[in-house]
Parts: C-alpha cells; structure tokens; sequence
C-alpha cells in the first residue's frame, strides 16, 4: 500500500492555487507554505534537490542542461539518473527500512533509477528518422498494462505546441492505476500542465487561470483515491512563473563581440562550441557562459554587466553565494533581471537559422526555447502546415515541423531566477498537519527539507546529509 504521494505540481503558487478548490482543500485541511526554491529554479535542479536534500554545487544539475566539457557538446534534457550526485530519498530510506518501494511516474533523471517502479516519456526513434510517442517503463509488463489500458503516452501533447491537459491526464491515470495495483511505500508523479499556458499567455491571464482550474479537477479523482487509502499527499512546485516582458539575446551579443563563433553547413549556422571564446546555454533566467581562455573572462563579464536586462554576473566565487559551484556550471553565471529572461539564438539573419530552430527538437538546441509552445502566429499557413506533418506522420513518412516562430516577444511567462513575488512563488503542501515541521523553519520551506519531508511521512528519521550522500 501507498503511504506517501509526492506530487510536483508545477508552477503552483498563491497566484494558481486561487483557482484549485480541491486542492485548496488538501491544504486547509493540512498545511500550505511557500516552497524556497534554488538557483536556477527549473525543473531538473530543483527536482534533483528535492530528492537528495542537496544544492546543485553537490548533486551536480546546474540546470536543465550544460555544456559538456569533455565531449564538447551541449545537451539538455538528459534522462540518465547517473548525472545526478548523492543517494535519492528512496535509496536512504532503504537504508532504514529494508524492502522500502518508489515509483517514479514523470519526474525527470528518471532512466536507470534505483526506483522499483519508473514511467517516463521516451519517444520511439526509428531506423528511417521518425519518431513516434512512447514512454519507457519498467517493470516491462507494466509498459503493455498501462498503454493497453490509457493508449500511447501522449508525446506530442506533453510539449511543443500542442502541449495540453490531455498529458497530464495521462499521468494522473497512470499514478491512480500504479497506486491501485501496485504496491509502493513512495509514489512520485510530475504533473506538467501549469507550465504551458502560464508562459504562453503569463500567469496573469485568464489563460492562466483556466489552467489551474482545469489541471484541479483532472487531479481531483488521484486525491480522492489517495484520501480513501490514507495516504499522505505532499504537493510541492519547483518554481512560479512571472510575466515575462523582455526577451534578452545573449548570444547574439557575444557574437557581435567577436567571442562566440559559428561553421556552416547548407548555407544554415551552427553554434561552435570548439573554437568560440565565449557563448551561453540559455535556461529561462538564468545562462551558463563557458568561457575557454581566463584571459576572456574580465571582459566578458564586462560585456555582459552593461546588456539590458541583465541583473547579476557571478564569477565561480560568487557562485558559492547560491550554492551553484560545480565543474559543469559555466565560467559565469548570469541571471535576468524582473520580467527578462534569455533566449539561445546566436545567428543573426533569422534566415542563417538552423533548420531546428522552426521546430520542436528539445534535445539539438544549444539552450531552451519556449517559442516551442507557438505555432508562428505570423504564419498563416502554420497550422496547415502541422496537420500536413501530422497527416505524413501516421503515413509513416519522415517530416519537418518547421512552424515554430523565432520571434521570442510571444512568450508571456519565464521563470529561473529567485522569486521577487510572493503571489508568483512556489507552494509546498501537505495533506498531515502533523508533518507540518516548518512552522519553525521561517516563512519557506528550503527545496532541500523536501527530502526530510518525504522521510517524516514515511515514519524515518531524517540522517544527516553528510552521513547520506555518496562522493563522486
């Protein structure tokens, strides 16, 4: 039987919460504070946080994404539990309580974990270039148990710009069916709906709004099934979202500077990471500038101090401030201000552009790109052109959704940065008011006690990080 239901709601806040009476609910009848997030506050490092009740500089996910020094390449959205240093709240609860079970259903590193249980999206990538939705499970029985009974995940409505309710859904039918028939002591599930419509329309919209609404009442029969069994719901978001107002090109300007290089291919640029003295991996607010001579780095820091919308330049020094001094974080640290946030873009002529930059390809971008979440609103043939890929798609035919707009002003939400509003910070709740240990701990909880938390509500007591985390 499942005793404890971790669910990472994302962008949950005072703001969203608003507009969630069920879960509303959980909270009046428990306990409801604001969650203090990390730098950078994105899904990856705080999630990993959450899990090991450590800060970047020791678990290792700066980001979302880095660049990877001895490979020479940027990559984002790895999936492998390696990359994450020190033992998981599962694995230390283990060690108190033999024989003690996790399923993961969404949350991110979630390929080769130690859970016993594990769902994650994992397109299918065929021999001919295609890709189509799938999901990597394990036990494997469970793979043809859950697609049999709720259909393939739903891939292309998880991101891009389809990106609906429909795979939220998904996931809280997957959660409800594993809690059912399955028997687990930890029950995670990542329930991304929040994160579309609060960037593509702000978290101030009516949008917005609807979302929240509509995101509780999907969630609604997964708390009930929970408060019948008796299982504790820890509902917790790894950030909010604030208006976004000013998109800040901070590649282009290393670029126009002489520092960052890029090479050709079919009249197209790609960024060069091998010989360019300077470049950024865009995340949201915050941006990783790997800088390859010392002697670059005063006047690139230089440079980007006096670019608009630009708040803080952190030296590897003044990263220790944030707990984010680790071998993988750039040379710099650069944070957006209030309202700006960085986009990757490094060509100049939008048509220069690489052709993966009018599409959704999460895994080839050299930073993120919320524009995914449009279909180019000043193309008026954008959405035929997506039902004709479709069309090619289920023909079984290699296609390219070039509709994504490369004009980054329709982005209206972003997140990265520590939070200025309490109306848009993250929420931490609880179905037990008797785990509600952080009345002493100030007016947030730390992204790091989640951890704790986790362990309290399984009946262990917290060890000390020291004694729990593996060196790497």
């Amino acid at each position: 039987m499942t005793s404890t239901l971790l669910l990472d709601v994302v962008g949950l806040t005072p703001r969203t919460l608003a507009h969630m009476p069920r879960l509303s609910e959980l909270a009046a009848s428990g306990a409801q504070t604001r969650l203090g997030t990390i730098l950078p506050a994105v899904t990856c490092s705080v999630q990993s946080t959450m899990l090991t009740g450590l800060p970047p500089a020791q678990h290792g996910i700066v980001g979302n994404g880095w660049y990877f020094r001895d490979t020479g390449e940027v990559h984002l959205w790895r999936q492998h539990n390696a990359l994450v240093h020190g033992e998981k709240v599962w694995e230390t609860a283990r060690r108190t309580k033999p024989g003690f079970t996790a399923a993961n259903i969404g949350w991110w590193y979630a390929m080769g974990a130690s859970t016993d249980i594990t769902v994650t999206p994992r397109p299918i990538y065929h021999a001919d270039g295609r890709k189509s939705p799938d999901a990597y499970i394990r036990p494997p029985a469970l793979h043809d148990e859950l697609t049999s009974a709720l259909g393939e995940f739903p891939l292309f409505q998880y991101w891009g710009p389809t990106a609906s309710i429909t795979s939220t859904r998904w996931i809280i039918d997957a959660t409800r069916t594993i809690m059912r028939e399955q028997a687990s002591d930890l029950v995670m599930a990542y329930l991304p709906h929040l994160d579309y419509d609060l960037q593509r329309y702000g978290p101030a919209s009516p949008a917005a709004d609807r979302a929240a609404a509509e995101l509780d009442q999907a969630l609604a029969p997964l708390l009930d099934d929970a408060a019948a069994a008796g299982v504790t719901v820890i509902a917790v978001a790894e950030y909010g979202i604030e208006p976004a107002t000013q998109p800040v090109d901070i590649n282009r300007t290393l670029r126009r500077e002489g520092l960052l290089e890029v090479y050709t291919q079919h009249g197209r640029e790609q960024l060069d990471p091998w010989t360019s003295r300077a470049f950024a991996v865009a995340d949201h607010q915050v941006a990783h500038v790997y800088i390859t001579d010392p002697a670059d780095l005063h006047r690139t820091r230089q440079i980007l101090e006096t670019l608009p919308g630009v708040d803080e330049v952190l030296d590897r020094k003044q990263q220790a401030r944030y707990g984010i001094h680790h071998d993988r974080s750039g040379e710099l640290v650069v944070i957006a201000q209030p309202g700006a946030w960085f986009t990757y873009y490094y060509w100049l002529d939008d048509d220069r552009a690489p052709e993966f930059a009018r599409g959704v390809d999460i895994h080839r971008k050299p930073g993120y790109d919320p524009a995914e979440l449009f279909l180019d609103p000043a193309d008026r043939f954008a959405k035929a052109k997506a039902g004709l890929g479709l069309l090619k798609k289920k023909a079984g035919l290699r296609y390219a959704m070039n509709v994504i707009p490369l004009d980054p002003t329709w982005v209206r939400g972003t997140h990265g940065r520590l939070p200025d509003s309490v109306a848009d910070s993250p929420l931490l709740l609880c179905s037990d008011p008797n785990l509600a240990f952080w009345e002493t701990a100030g007016d947030a909880v730390p992204a790091a006690q989640v951890r704790d938390l986790v362990l309290q509500a399984a009946g262990i007591a917290a060890p000390a990080i020291a004694d729990a985390a593996h060196t790497r």
